[in-house]
């Protein structure tokens, strides 16, 4: 979703809420990251970043971080720990199926 000249992995405009999902490619362009969160935080955009990695094998976690920062105006809990189990309850936070995913 565009934002500004940059793009957004996602985006609710209405919670000014942006979630990114970063891979190896975000390894080496650090300093571009941290302009491009600085201008989305300057547009009032809270950011969340977490990597594939952390989507693959926490979901879990990932869902609540991001349905907590929905719920709260505060900065963005990071995700907790759990365990690989049952995927449910982030499919119920988000309404996702993961029919077809890795892992």
């Amino acid at each position: 979703m565009p934002v500004g000249p940059y793009f957004a992995d996602f985006l609710c405009r209405e919670a000014r809420l942006i979630v990114e999902l970063d891979g190896y490619s975000h390894d080496t362009r650090i300093a571009h990251d941290l302009r491009r969160d600085s201008y989305l935080k300057a547009q009032c955009y809270r950011v969340m970043r977490f990597s594939n990695v952390d989507v693959l094998t926490n979901l879990d976690g990932v869902a609540r971080s991001i349905s907590a920062a929905l719920a709260d105006s505060g900065p963005p809990p990071t995700p907790p720990a759990s365990g690989r189990g049952e995927e449910s309850e982030a499919q119920k936070l988000l309404g996702i199926s993961l029919e077809g995913s890795v892992g």
